[in-house]
């Protein structure tokens, strides 16, 4: 069995997980079918990141059985192990796939900056992939998984949960049986201000829980649980500090995350990607502050333009983040809402959230007939994966559709960073105006990683 315990844990701990595992291993039992399996069958599960949002991720899946659980946490490794005593225990996710036979299917919900590296090898051997969002780290890895997960042909999913919800399907409804007529903008913002702000005072009134300027210069104590070496994975190498870890911290710096656009731009911007089926932008311009080398803004905003699709007309569409809200809402033209996605039309507007819409204004509307629902109730985000992986159904946030809509939301960080309106060539994967956007798309892994 060849896998690696290079956990970081010394002493008896380590001794009893190198034990766990290796009996955990032999247990799991013959090779199962990789594609397609009866409903009433349990699919043998490798999770990739038990604690934090992968612990979440893990309850919404433990109706299978967990065959493997990794995480270069021992901490959260062990929470997850004391509910499924039978896994196999990893620390490194790339040995979980020299034990591919003993699983069908992955949950990957490690930091932004390894998905790609988690999910690519199990597309490669035909294995199912759940994966949080964003899906990957850059546009190019983007790119990548969505080739190989149509190549693959397995049930794929990207954790944007909120796109199971009854709220976005009457949405999506709304505007594509034309209730509020061609769509010319949308404008989309959320209130989260964690990054990189001017001054602590910002950073205090926003709210948020790190204030850094620049990288570290100090290196704190790595945790005893954690191995800090296979968390860095292809991200550039630097001393460990708190400021990175623990909880969602990392998000913010630009080696291991996105900050706010990549992350909440999932969830937000996919009303609007599904309800005007929008595909590559043809330009993408960003507006904020300065940027800084190592985290990402606060607060900025991004304005793309869209292409017809079909017999949907142009569109822009306007990202706001932090302080930053679209002119109408500043004027107090529509509800005042923290956060929020608005549909403008030829014959009126569309308001929503993540649990709520309206039709504005509303005297127009009073009659209003609403369309018949053609969207179907969905069986739950994970349970949509789940049911796919056994009967080969579709999933609503498949790869296809997900590695589409990861690639312009990092673009919205790509022309932020390079500081200029972009000309988008999707087919050549180039900024054609701005070579220098070229270091954003793709980058430079540290020494021992290769993605292909």
């Amino acid at each position: 069995m060849a896998y690696d315990n290079k956990s970081g844990v010394s002493g008896p701990s380590r001794r009893q997980f190198i034990k766990q595992s290796v009996a955990a291993g032999i247990t799991i039992g013959a090779p199962s079918i990789i594609r397609g399996r009866g409903l009433n069958d349990k699919l043998n599960l490798a999770i990739i990141g038990a604690g934090g949002r992968g612990g979440s991720n893990l309850k919404d899946v433990e109706s299978e059985n967990i065959a493997i659980l990794c995480d270069v946490n021992e901490q959260g490794l062990r929470m997850a192990a004391e509910r499924h005593p039978k896994a196999m225990l990893l620390n490194d996710f790339r040995r979980v796939y020299d034990v591919a036979r003993n699983f069908d299917a992955v949950v990957v919900s490690t930091a932004e900056h390894t998905h790609a590296f988690a999910t690519l090898p199990a597309l490669q051997l035909g294995k199912h992939v759940y994966c949080e969002k964003p899906l990957t780290h850059n546009v190019w890895e983007a790119r990548i998984i969505r080739e190989a997960a149509l190549k693959a042909k397995v049930a794929t999913q990207m954790g944007t949960q909120i796109h199971a919800g009854d709220n976005y399907r009457r949405v999506v409804e709304l505007i594509q049986s034309g209730a509020i007529g061609d769509v010319s903008e949308v404008h989309i913002w959320v209130s989260r201000a964690w990054g990189w702000h001017a001054t602590e005072a910002e950073s205090k009134a926003a709210g948020d829980i790190v204030f850094v300027q620049n990288r570290p210069s100090k290196t704190d104590p790595i945790p005893a649980t954690l191995n800090w070496d296979l968390w860095l994975g292809p991200a550039p190498a630097r001393p460990f500090n708190s400021v990175y870890l623990p909880g969602p911290k990392w998000y913010r710096w630009w080696d291991f995350g996105n900050g706010t656009m990549s992350d909440l731009g999932s969830h937000w911007i996919d009303l609007a990607w599904w309800a005007l089926k929008l595909d590559a932008p043809r330009t993408i311009e960003a507006f904020g502050p300065p940027p800084n080398p190592e985290i990402a803004p606060a607060s900025m905003q991004v304005t793309y333009e869209y292409g017809q699709r079909g017999n949907m007309p142009p569109v822009k569409v306007h990202w706001y983040q932090g302080v930053n809200k679209p002119k109408i809402w500043q004027e107090k033209g529509i509800p005042q809402w923290a956060n929020g996605v608005l549909f403008i039309g030829a014959k009126g507007m569309v308001l929503s959230d993540y649990s709520k819409h309206t039709l504005l204004p509303e005297n127009n509307f009073q009659d209003f007939k609403r369309p018949d629902q053609f969207i179907p109730k969905s069986i739950g985000h994970h349970a949509e994966w789940i049911h796919a992986c056994k009967t080969g159904a579709p999933t609503t946030c498949n790869f296809d559709y997900a590695g589409w809509l990861t690639e312009a939301n990092h673009l919205g960080n790509v022309a932020y960073r390079t500081g200029k309106k972009l000309v988008w060539n999707a087919q050549k994967l180039q900024a054609t105006n701005a070579p220098e956007a070229a270091r954003f798309i793709k980058r430079r892994y540290r020494q021992g990683w290769k993605l292909v």
